[in-house]
C-alpha cells in the first residue's frame, strides 16, 4: 500500500476507491515532462519515480525520489500545475492513479487531506534542498551510499537493478566517476556489483559511509508522515 493512500481518512478512501486505477510502470517511463500539466497524479506501490530537474541543453540532475511514501504530481495541489522538473521511472513496478480533478476538488473540500498533503509536500521540499546540499557539499562516494539507501528504503530488498548509466544520470555526473566509486565501495565489502545488479553486503556500513542528508531526509519524513497502515 501506497504510505499517503494509507493515511487518508477512511472516509475519503472510499471516495477515491473507485477512481484509482492499478498501473504498471516501466524503467524509463515519462511521468509528466518539464512544463506539462498532469492529467493523474501517481501513488507508486512497488516502484520509483525520479524527479530531475532539466537544463535547456536536456542535461539533468535528480532533485527528488518518489517511492511507495508519496506521489507525483505535487505541483498541481501545490497552485503551480507544473513545473521545470521531469518525473521518470528509475526502477518498475506497480503503481495506481487518480485523475487531477478528483484530488483537488478533494484537496480543496477536506481539511485532513490537504493538512496530509502539504505534509508530504514539506517533507518532499526538505528531500530536495538537502539534495541540493548534499551535491555541493559531499563527496561522490557519499553521495552514491546516500542514494542506495534512499532506494533500498523504498523497495525493501537489499538488490538493485541499476546500471551505472542509470545512476550516473541521476547523480549528475559521468559514467566513469560512478564505475570508480562502485569499484571503491565493492573493495570495501559493501557492495557487489555484476551485470547492471547491485546487492547491498553491509547497509550499517553503507549507512556510516554516507553522509548526514540520508539521516536528515529519512527523520523528516517520519516526522511528517507517520505510519497509519490501513488494515
Amino acid at each position: 500500500m501506497n504510505g499517503l493512500l494509507a493515511a487518508l481518512p477512511e472516509a475519503d478512501y472510499l471516495r477515491w476507491q473507485d477512481r484509482l486505477e492499478d498501473i504498471e510502470l516501466t524503467a524509463g517511463q515519462v511521468l509528466y515532462q518539464p512544463g506539462e500539466r498532469p492529467a493523474h497524479v501517481v501513488f507508486p506501490f512497488t516502484c520509483i519515480v525520479s524527479v530531475r530537474q532539466v537544463l535547456h541543453n536536456g542535461s539533468s540532475t535528480e532533485i527528488a525520489q518518489v517511492g511507495r511514501e508519496g506521489l507525483i504530481g505535487m505541483a498541481l495541489f501545490m497552485g503551480g500545475a507544473s513545473t521545470p522538473s521531469r518525473a521518470v521511472v528509475l526502477s518498475p513496478g506497480l503503481a495506481c492513479r487518480l485523475p487531477a480533478t478528483v484530488m483537488l476538488e478533494t484537496f480543496e473540500r477536506s481539511r485532513d487531506v490537504m493538512h496530509l498533503l502539504l505534509r508530504y509536500a514539506q517533507a518532499a521540499i526538505a528531500q530536495m534542498a538537502q539534495t541540493a546540499v548534499c551535491i555541493r557539499h559531499h563527496t561522490l562516494d557519499q553521495q552514491l551510499c546516500r542514494w542506495l539507501l534512499q532506494n533500498l528504503d523504498r523497495l525493501d530488498r537489499m538488490a538493485l537493478t541499476l546500471t551505472q548509466e542509470q545512476i550516473a544520470g541521476a547523480l549528475g555526473v559521468r559514467r566513469e566517476g560512478i564505475t570508480a566509486t562502485a569499484l571503491d565501495l565493492q573493495a570495501a565489502g559493501l557492495i557487489r556489483y555484476r551485470r547492471g545488479q547491485i546487492t547491498v553486503l553491509d547497509r550499517a556500513a553503507l549507512e556510516r559511509r554516507s553522509c548526514e542528508c540520508y539521516d536528515v531526509v529519512r527523520r523528516e519524513y517520519a516526522r511528517l508522515l507517520p505510519a497509519r497502515p490501513r488494515r
